[in-house]
This record gives structure tokens, sequence and C-alpha cells, in this order.
């Protein structure tokens, strides 16, 4: 299991590619820990990637985007990863302009930032 820097204050909730082991040492040079959990409220949809170097880290032509659901029900399984304000940068620079990072509740009643659908209104 990877282990958590001493500067790992921000806690990202990962339902796809940043979950990936080659995605994760491409990003943030190293591999993470992680804890799963859910994301409430929202449904996934696929969402085809026409960065050329985001699909040869991932190697995924269509990754997985999280929007905002009618139904209360919903839920997106994943995982939250520790990580620091730094390597949060690094993963903006990975998502494409698709996604939006926000702050979210989890079903665990963490708080932590998630990439969401861009095209959904903000909070």
């Amino acid at each position: 299991m990877a282990t958590i820097p001493a500067a790992a204050t921000e806690q990202l909730f990962s339902y796809g590619t940043l979950q990936q082991p080659e995605v994760q040492l491409a990003t943030f040079g190293r591999l993470l820990d992680s804890r799963p959990d859910q994301l409430p409220g929202y449904c996934l949809a696929m969402l085809a990637i026409d960065d050329a170097q985001v699909v040869a880290t991932s190697g995924k032509t269509h990754h997985p985007i999280a929007s905002r659901s009618a139904m209360p029900t919903d839920s997106v399984p994943g995982a939250v990863l520790a990580i620091s304000l730094e390597e949060l940068r690094q993963a903006d620079g990975y998502e494409v302009a698709a996604y939006r990072r926000e702050r979210v509740t989890l079903a665990s009643g963490m708080q932590a930032w998630a990439y969401v659908d861009a095209r959904d209104a903000a909070p």
C-alpha cells in the first residue's frame, strides 16, 4: 500500500481513471492510498476523450463522467484518494475541460473534491 505524504491535506473522490495505477504514476509520480466511498445523487455516463495525451495515459478513449441525477437514490461508487494541494493541481491538469472540480459530500459524510460534468450548473 502507498504511503500518504505528510502534505496530503486534500481528499479527492475518484470514480474513474484516477484510480488506475498507471494514471496515478503518470500524474502524481506515486501510487495513492484509497478507501471506498460513494457519491450520492449522481449517475455515470461515458465521455469520448479527444485529448491524445490523456488517452495515452489512461489507455481509454472513453472515460466515465458523473452528472447530477434526478433520482435521489442514484449513487456513483468510487474511492477517496488522499493527496497534497500540489497533487490536486496535477489532477486538474490531467482532467479535460468537460470536467469541473467541485466540493461534494460523500455517502460517508466526508467532504471531498470530485470532477463532475462541467455542463451541470454549479451548486
